[in-house]
């Protein structure tokens, strides 16, 4: 009878899990595709369904016109083209630059090693707001050490251009690259200590170390870094904006396709719909996450494989 009790308890436990699993899981999958099937559903309707009282998500009349408008306005293929290199870029050099860090924080022990780690976790917690002013006053006016006024008698202005995002993705000091630094410091450290002495024995070097054993053994963190700093550069609409006011990137785009659009469309930005504003930049949002989806299609088994391997969850 206990036994039969047991194996009954058991059986409702599962149940309720199973249920409240199936709840967790509808809820987060509603809270993520909810805005992109809108968009999809916005996307695809002709502006005459934005005023009939019966459209809600399935037009009356299919158009394509939306997003005919949209990669006129937003000049969409060399945009595309424009965020893909500036993101590739970013994140081949952030990923080779966060990973030394990591290494160093990982094995190579140094007086106030621990203190500059903290400083890492700290650019983690701290809002980048906080620092935007003074760094955009050195890259408006950037000096390095008096050199470029040395060369060229005065400081050089890098806004407008690529320069802030490779400069900071060399020094580690990228988009969350605090993040990243920490994901490679952990890998790093799980990585047995015998295969760094076996290669020492063999008479090579650390920068050989970390080239030939430790990074080959890194490839799932890098897998995760490179994913995440990706797809955060790309969406990125912070720094973007800020550093390239003036570049064809998606975020840029984006932001201005409202009023480039009212200014085509009508005599003013005050005389053009909103409504029918708000529905070409819902295409637009739509068209930059677009090849987004795309690249996860193909990349998401080692994406999961590789998180797990980090150890990030779990």
């Amino acid at each position: 009878m206990t036994t039969s009790r047991l194996l009954s308890l058991e059986h409702w436990k599962g149940w309720l899990w199973s249920v409240i699993r199936f709840v967790l899981i509808t809820g987060l999958s509603f809270v993520i595709l909810f805005p992109i099937f809108q968009k999809i559903s916005t996307s695809i309707k002709d502006k005459g369904d934005l005023y009939s009282a019966v459209v809600v998500w399935i037009p009356q009349n299919f158009s394509i016109d939306n997003f005919q408008q949209a990669i006129r306005v937003m000049d969409y293929w060399a945009t595309l083209f424009n965020t893909f290199a500036l993101s590739a870029t970013t994140t081949l050099l952030t990923t080779a630059s966060c990973a030394l860090a990591g290494y160093g924080f990982a094995r190579l022990k140094f007086k106030g090693s621990n203190l500059l780690f903290a400083g890492v976790i700290l650019t983690i917690l701290v809002p980048p707001t906080t620092i935007l002013i003074p760094v955009y006053l050195n890259l408006k006016s950037f000096d390095l050490m008096g050199l470029m006024t040395l060369i060229t008698g005065k400081p050089v202005n890098l806004l407008n251009s690529y320069w802030p995002f490779i400069l900071t993705a060399i020094t580690a000091n990228s988009l969350k690259a605090g993040l990243y630094i920490f994901i490679f410091r952990q890998f790093f450290r799980g990585i047995p200590k015998e295969v760094e002495e076996a290669a020492y024995v063999d008479g090579a070097g650390i920068g050989r170390t970390f080239a030939r054993i430790m990074l080959p053994n890194a490839i799932p963190s890098m897998v995760t870094v490179m994913l995440f700093s990706f797809v955060w550069q790309w969406n990125d609409s912070f720094y973007t904006t800020t550093y390239l006011t003036s570049s064809k990137v998606m975020s840029t785009q984006l932001s201005s396709l409202p009023y480039n659009l009212a200014q085509q469309v009508s005599d003013g930005a005050s005389k053009a719909d909103p409504f029918y504003l708000s529905m070409i930049q819902d295409t637009g949002i739509l068209l930059a996450i677009l090849p987004l989806i795309v690249i996860y299609l193909f990349v998401q088994r080692y994406f999961v494989e590789s998180v797990e391997r980090t150890g990030i969850v779990g």
